[in-house]
């Protein structure tokens, strides 16, 4: 008999992996390049040539032992003072090779920081739409996630509503831009505001309140926007980052946390993560995939071929007459349903082999997932489709009806 709480996780099991599951089948049946799948936010960019290059020299000139060896829970130091380099260069810190701890992708990272600090009962916000995982992360270590709602207008944070669901039991929060599902920068503006919140929060209640900065999507952003860097603002901030996305690595499970000396109880933070790397039985990093990294800190995917797919989805989309808030960052356009019951239109888009992700998979009903990391011509090939699912609904196209992200 399966643990109790494994039951809870089995029964609500990732809808995004099973649509994934659902495009397998399908493409057995009718052919690859007649299925849409645009569920799964699995890179379809090749990771830079660099990446193949660094592995082939460090596999041909670096001792093997060490090369495929333990070491230090927290990664290799040369690797760790790299990143630190790297990042005080782009984002003006100070950090060295004792505020980084590597991990094994951004989730590793995540359950890595959230072992480390979170008691049984302990309260941990995210604002909708959200990662759906981030409910399973927290419940691993028996605490609370409280949603914030969303501002289904902007997708930036509801910092008013925010501010009022903060209590003495507050330990973390979540933070993710630009945001999966939404594709939204949150703006410097929103940031100073919640960094303010915060501190007044830790103030009245005489508690620290971390602010956990999930960033796989750092890197990919549009139209020359910023992405604050968190730590500038926030004294209690943990930066959360993979290469998953940056580097097109996924399936390579490498990223890391940074622990600024500035948080509270910084030291101990950094020691209690260095344990938990291994107690959760991550041990280590993957050892190449850190050497490997860490050799190509300037490398970049190519983001104008995101981009393209970015806006020739926006532009097909809003000829057919859906609504969506233009994505600013990642690779998601997260569209208003025609109907209140989105996974009702799902299913109906499944009808013409569309298939996208349900928003209350992200606690945002009424909305669905379309990852646009995909082929450009899987687009291009499933526009009739789309047309002929808006025709259904009796939508009619407009040159206007595509908002664009607002600032706040």
């Amino acid at each position: 008999m399966i643990a109790e709480k494994m039951k809870g996780f089995v029964k609500n099991s990732s809808v995004i992996r099973a649509m994934f599951e659902e495009g397998k089948r399908l493409s057995a049946i009718y052919g690859v390049d007649q299925v849409y799948d645009f569920s799964l936010g699995n890179p379809n960019v090749a990771a830079p040539e660099a990446v193949k290059t660094a592995i082939c020299e460090i596999l041909a000139q670096e001792n093997p032992v060490e090369t495929h060896g333990y070491m230090n829970n927290s990664g290799y130091e040369e690797v760790r003072a790299a990143i630190a380099e790297s990042l005080n260069r782009r984002f003006g810190t100070e950090f060295d090779e004792n505020s980084i701890v590597m991990t094994v992708g951004a989730a590793g990272g995540l359950n890595v920081i959230l072992k480390t600090l979170l008691n049984p009962g302990d309260e941990v916000l995210v604002f909708a739409p959200f990662f759906g995982e981030y409910r399973s992360y927290v419940e691993n270590y028996d605490g609370v996630l409280k949603t914030v709602p969303a501002d289904r207008e902007t997708f930036q944070p509801n910092l008013q509503v925010f501010e009022s669901m903060i209590t003495e039991k507050t330990k973390a929060v979540i933070v993710n831009s630009p945001n999966n599902p939404s594709g939204v920068v949150y703006s410097e503006d929103t940031v100073r505001e919640l960094a303010r919140i915060l501190r007044e929060m830790e103030q009245k209640y005489g508690t620290s309140i971390y602010l956990i900065s999930d960033e796989p999507y750092r890197e990919l952003v549009y139209d020359q926007r910023e992405v604050p860097y968190l730590t500038n603002y926030y004294h209690n901030t943990v930066v959360d980052y993979s290469y998953s996305k940056s580097l097109s690595l996924p399936g390579e499970r490498i990223g890391y946390l940074v622990l600024p000396k500035e948080l509270d109880d910084a030291q101990d933070i950094r020691s209690a993560a260095n344990v938990a790397t291994r107690i959760l039985g991550f041990v280590n990093a993957p050892s190449l995939m850190q050497k490997a990294v860490a050799r190509c800190l300037e490398e970049k995917v190519d983001l104008d071929y995101y981009d393209r797919n970015r806006k020739a989805l926006c532009d097909g989309l809003e000829r057919c007459g859906f609504s969506f808030v233009r994505p600013q960052g990642a690779f998601y356009l997260f569209m208003k349903s025609p109907v209140e019951d989105e996974a009702m239109f799902c299913e109906k888009a499944r009808e013409y082999r569309i298939l996208m992700v349900p928003g209350s998979s992200f606690a945002c009903p009424g909305y669905v997932r379309i990852a646009y990391c995909v082929a450009y011509e899987t687009i291009m090939n499933a526009m009739p489709g789309f047309r002929k699912l808006a025709a259904d609904y009796g939508l009619k196209g407009s040159e206007s009806c595509c908002r664009s992200g607002q600032e706040g």
